[in-house]
């Protein structure tokens, strides 16, 4: 039986999911996958130019695991680029990356996912009058 796949942190959903050559109909062309990781780890490290270490770190992942998903991504991004296919970012192993929170009863600092994280579209709208409770001293309070 294989392992169950990790999730990743993703700190940006992107706004944009499809892109595709000018001049050529969507449905002429051959269409490519990135996932939503795939498209954090571009961001992290080739937008936002974090070194590797920190993009792992960002991502909770290992410098391997980033390595290899970004090596994926590039390739993808390249062939794209070179062969006029179609790009379109969706779904993949991840989690949103919440908002960090203090407890105010012992200032345990954590992070607060958003509700519907992880399975591939979860914005977290609509949060600011839900209760949290602290994974520390379990005092419960309300989300700000």
């Amino acid at each position: 039986m294989p392992r169950p796949p990790k999730w990743r942190r993703v700190e940006y959903e992107p706004r944009f999911t499809s892109f595709k050559p000018a001049g050529v109909p969507k449905w002429q062309l051959e269409e490519l996958i990135i996932s939503v990781e795939e498209m954090e780890a571009i961001r992290l490290k080739d937008l936002e130019g974090y070194e590797q270490e920190e993009c792992a770190t960002r991502m909770h992942i290992s410098r391997a695991t980033f390595q290899r998903i970004l090596s994926i991504a590039r390739q993808k991004v390249a062939e794209a680029l070179v062969n006029g296919k179609a790009i379109r970012i969706e779904g993949g192993n991840y989690r949103l990356a919440g908002s960090n929170v203090q407890c105010d009863a012992c200032n345990h600092e954590f992070e607060v996912l958003p509700r519907n994280h992880g399975h591939g579209r979860g914005h977290g709208h609509g949060q600011g009058h839900e209760r949290i409770r602290c994974p520390r001293c379990g005092a419960d309070f309300p989300q700000k």
